[in-house]
């Protein structure tokens, strides 16, 4: 539901399908290594498992967005789509790191936890921590490739009619 909310509020706001579509192919991956960091530490996927999904989707999408809103500009002052993608991630690499990497330090309180409680904690820590930890890794390397084939499937549909 929240993947349709954000899908729905991008596409609302760049008034097409396509560019939120290439934000929002990232976020699979996301919610795939929160689960499999959760299943490597033995644990489930509960509440709080599901709570921390809403969290990574945000960020996912948040680090999509300033790849895509760079590209898609560049690419509207002239450069061809792959330039565009390439020039958008080396400008925003540093910020969305920074981002990432604080985000997960932020968390690690929360995957050592101990007392009352710490089974909670540490559960939501270990969706967090490894969603986003393998959302950085990929999401940099494959937010540009689906930005860049999501335009050329736009551009060869105009061609066709």
């Amino acid at each position: 539901m929240a993947v349709l909310f954000v899908l729905l509020a991008l596409a609302a706001q760049y008034g097409s399908w396509l560019l939120p579509m290439a934000i929002i192919l990232i976020v699979p991956l996301c919610l795939l290594f929160a689960l499999i960091g959760v299943w490597f530490r033995g644990m489930d996927n509960n509440v709080l498992t599901q709570i921390g999904f809403i969290v990574l989707i945000g960020l996912a999408c948040k680090h999509a967005i300033l790849i895509v809103e760079f590209a898609k500009a560049e690419e509207d002052e002239g450069k061809n789509r792959f330039d565009a993608a390439v020039s958008a991630c080396r400008l925003r690499l540093r910020p969305i790191l920074m981002t990432a990497f604080s985000f997960i330090l932020g968390v690690v309180p929360l995957l050592v936890a101990t007392g009352v409680g710490f089974e909670m904690r540490r559960v939501l820590g270990t969706a967090v921590f490894s969603g986003m930890l393998g959302v950085t890794l990929f999401g940099l390397f494959l937010t540009p490739v689906f930005y860049v084939l999501l335009r050329k499937y736009a551009k060869d549909r105009v061609a066709q009619r």
